[in-house]
């Protein structure tokens, strides 16, 4: 598996606001995710992202050859798949083709920040019980294709009991300690990375008797 460190970073100085909301960060009156995401407004530009959580990070999840059938002959092109993620409640998993690796991985990674998601943490371990938020705060379950995959909460100083992909995506999103459960065809890896991010997004879909008070 290749690691991809950050070099696809947009210009934040050169950026020209297309939308409602990039206006509304550029004048000043947006100025953290959170608000995006409890007002509901639609991420449609990868600048906001940047702007929003500088401190994010990249890693390729997998690179794949794909070829398709066309009248002139065979058409080979070049799948990347890559993870963004803040350390500390945010998310995205996106893909990208292109004919060089280099292009695809940009276009990946613009199509993760447009994909980016918040994610509950916390301490659902019954053999924890410390109120940290270094795990998830109940199970869930998450499919892609034929795979289903079920992130169970640990105690701290567990880590992470999952696959080289799960572990880059769970560090990604900020969660250091849980158990998880595959099902299905796992060593295909964009399937399996796909149930890993829907599965992290149920974390923030279920509504907990804590958010009532807000």
């Amino acid at each position: 598996m290749r690691r991809y460190r950050p070099t696809t970073r947009l210009n934040i100085e050169e950026w020209v606001p297309r939308t409602r909301l990039g206006k509304l960060i550029q004048e000043g009156k947006i100025t953290s995710i959170e608000e995006v995401f409890i007002e509901g407004l639609p991420l449609r530009e990868p600048e906001i992202v940047d702007v929003l959580l500088p401190d994010l990070q990249e890693e390729v999840i997998n690179i794949n050859l794909v070829q398709k059938q066309t009248d002139a002959g065979e058409k080979s092109r070049f799948k990347a798949i890559v993870a963004v993620g803040n350390r500390d409640g945010y998310v995205g998993l996106g893909s990208g083709k292109a004919r060089q690796v280099r292009t695809a991985i940009e276009k990946a990674a613009i199509n993760a920040r447009l994909k980016i998601t918040p994610i509950r943490r916390g301490c659902g371990s019954w053999e924890c019980g410390c109120g940290k938020p270094h795990s998830l705060p109940f199970q869930v379950e998450g499919k892609c294709g034929g795979v289903r995959l079920v992130i169970i909460p640990g105690p701290r100083g567990l880590g992470l009991v999952a696959g080289e992909v799960a572990k880059i995506i769970l560090g990604l999103a900020g969660i250091k300690d849980c158990w998880t459960r595959s099902y299905g065809p796992t060593r295909t890896v964009p399937s399996f990375a796909h149930a890993v991010f829907d599965a992290l997004k149920k974390s923030y879909e279920l509504v907990t008797p804590a958010d009532w008070v807000r």
